[in-house]
């Protein structure tokens, strides 16, 4: 188990941004997961590697501070890599759909890389269902830029998860 004394109705996050306008469209709230497997060379967030750092919150805590917000547009799911607690995401993310919430999520996983994870782990379908927008990929440094919107490296795509289900393909999100 990757993350150990984790109950179901806790998720493991290394930090929470209240107000952000660089995390997606809009005015959003972003919660960075603990734990990534990828280790990016160049990563922004190394310190959201490990699986025992971070900060334990009770999901309904989360939910009932949202609540409060109704002056954001969405909110945001960065780390770390969310994908590695997608049950604990997917919780957060169907309550903030309750409220109608944009989501939007970043993961070093490739779209294709989820869908074969997801037949051994049916969270990853349950999450992805719950947002509206994932970048995918893993961070390239040689591939940085600055020219990509939303982005850190030029392989990394924004997808629009909704219509990929739709079509069974990759769908880029328009910006």
């Amino acid at each position: 188990m990757k993350y150990k004394n984790l109950k179901n109705d806790e998720i493991m996050l290394s930090g929470i941004s209240e107000q952000s306008l660089v995390n997606g469209v809009g005015l959003r709230k972003v919660y960075f997961s603990q734990g990534c497997n990828h280790h990016c060379d160049g990563c922004f967030n190394p310190e959201t590697w490990k699986f025992s750092g971070g900060k334990i919150f009770k999901i309904n805590d989360l939910v009932k501070e949202l609540k409060k917000e109704s002056y954001l547009d969405g909110i945001s799911f960065s780390g770390g890599d969310p994908m590695e607690q997608a049950d604990k995401f997917s919780s957060l993310a169907a309550e903030a759909k309750k409220m109608n919430l944009n989501i939007w999520c970043w993961t070093g996983y490739k779209w294709e890389e989820l869908m074969i994870k997801a037949k051994d782990d049916k969270t990853i379908v349950s999450l992805l269902k719950n947002i509206d927008v994932l970048i995918d990929g893993r961070f390239v440094l040689k591939l940085k830029t600055d020219k990509c919107i939303y982005r850190g490296s030029s392989n990394q795509r924004i997808i629009d998860v909704d219509q990929s289900f739709k079509k069974k393909k990759v769908v880029l999100f328009k910006i």
